[in-house]
């Protein structure tokens, strides 16, 4: 059985996704076992009370610094047992505690094409610079900010105008893609 931590700072929609296509843990030889949470008033954790979810919920600043704070987190993740972490709008840069751990099993899922618009707004500056196709990139993890090497990557078309709507459907796509790929991962595909 490999075991999942999902690191979420929001409302946590990846991470439901994550947690549905991971219900059947026999079936799938998978199970989200902690969910890592940045922010005690995240709706993520409203999420996780449905599936009964461990929580590690921490503030930075109560850490002297980074390294502290990640070597709380890695504690955890040893007990768990974790195999791959999963950052579903977790907005913090992953730093070298966690890095050298967990080389090659931390992957993120971002919404735009990358290389292109890197960063915590990439659907509104992909939106404001005009593009008409947008879409979903899930990579690796390293010390580049959205600069890991790319697992997968889904495209639309979209040529409203309306940040709103685009938002949804890039999410509908999130919430497909990130399942998936996980799968895959942990199937050795």
């Amino acid at each position: 059985m490999k075991h999942l931590a999902v690191f979420a700072s929001g409302s946590g929609s990846n991470y439901e996704a994550i947690e549905n296509a991971f219900l059947d843990s026999n079936k799938e030889g998978c199970c989200v076992s902690l969910l890592v949470s940045d922010s005690p008033n995240a709706f993520v954790l409203e999420r996780a009370k449905k599936f009964n979810r461990e929580t590690f919920v921490f503030n930075p600043k109560n850490y002297e610094n980074k390294e502290k704070y990640e070597k709380d987190i890695l504690d955890r993740l040893i007990k768990h047992d974790i195999d791959l972490i999963c950052l579903a709008g977790y907005m913090r840069i992953i730093g070298d505690t966690l890095l050298e751990a967990y080389q090659g099993r931390i992957i993120n899922i971002h919404p735009a094409l990358l290389p292109s618009f890197k960063g915590k707004n990439g659907i509104e500056d992909a939106f404001d610079y005009g593009v008409k196709v947008f879409g979903v990139t899930i990579h690796y993890v390293s010390k580049e900010v959205d600069g890991g090497k790319i697992i997968a990557q889904r495209a639309i078309e979209y040529y409203g105008n309306s940040l709103q709507e685009l938002e949804t459907y890039i999410h509908e796509i999130e919430h497909e893609l990130y399942p998936e790929t996980i799968k895959k991962l942990i199937k050795g595909n």
